[in-house]
Parts: structure tokens; sequence; C-alpha cells
């Protein structure tokens, strides 16, 4: 039985560069972003490391994925969020290689 479901997030059509700016303005959103680059697979949410609480992981995760830069699905009881680079660098070519290569 597959348990894999897909949250809630914009098609490639729909994702607009002012909510991914907005979105990425975050150093704590740039960290998770960073983690994520180098996990082309995904990762489980709660596997990223980050000096937040659980909730306000949640919410940073959420923001990221309703502005169309990651997608999460849930595999059984685990979040796994996937950056989405192949509709970010279609739709706003440059942009995700600008911030990820950007000093931190």
């Amino acid at each position: 039985m597959n348990t894999r479901k897909a949250l809630p997030q914009p098609d490639r059509e729909d994702i607009r560069v002012e909510a991914v700016l907005q979105a990425l303005g975050e150093p704590v959103r740039l960290q998770i972003i960073r983690v994520l680059a180098d996990a082309p697979e995904g990762i489980a949410c709660g596997d990223i490391d980050l000096p937040v609480t659980a909730s306000t992981r949640a919410h940073h995760l959420r923001t990221l994925r309703e502005a169309g830069v990651l997608s999460t699905h849930t595999e059984g009881t685990r979040r796994i969020s996937i950056l989405r680079r192949e509709d970010l660098d279609t739709l706003y070519p440059g942009l995700l290689t600008g911030i990820l290569s950007a000093p931190r």
C-alpha cells in the first residue's frame, strides 16, 4: 500500500516571483533551501538541523511550499521536502543559482 501523499502546493504556472522572493527573504528559510539543494532526492523535514522549534520549522517549510519553492509529500509519518529546482529554473532562470551562490 502506497502511503505517499503530496501536500498542497501551487502548480508551476501559479508560482509568482514575488512570493518566491518573499519566502526566501528569511535566513532560516535560506538555510533550508541550501540543505535541500544538496539533497535532490529530498530530506525528511525533521532531519534538517535548524536553530528553531518544531512549530517554527513547520511554519518556515509551509511558507516555502506555499510559495512554490519546495514540494512536500508524506511517506508514512514522515514529511519529505524537495527543492523545486526544475520549476524555479524554468520560470526564473538563474534566480536559484544566484541565491544559492550568495555569501552566507
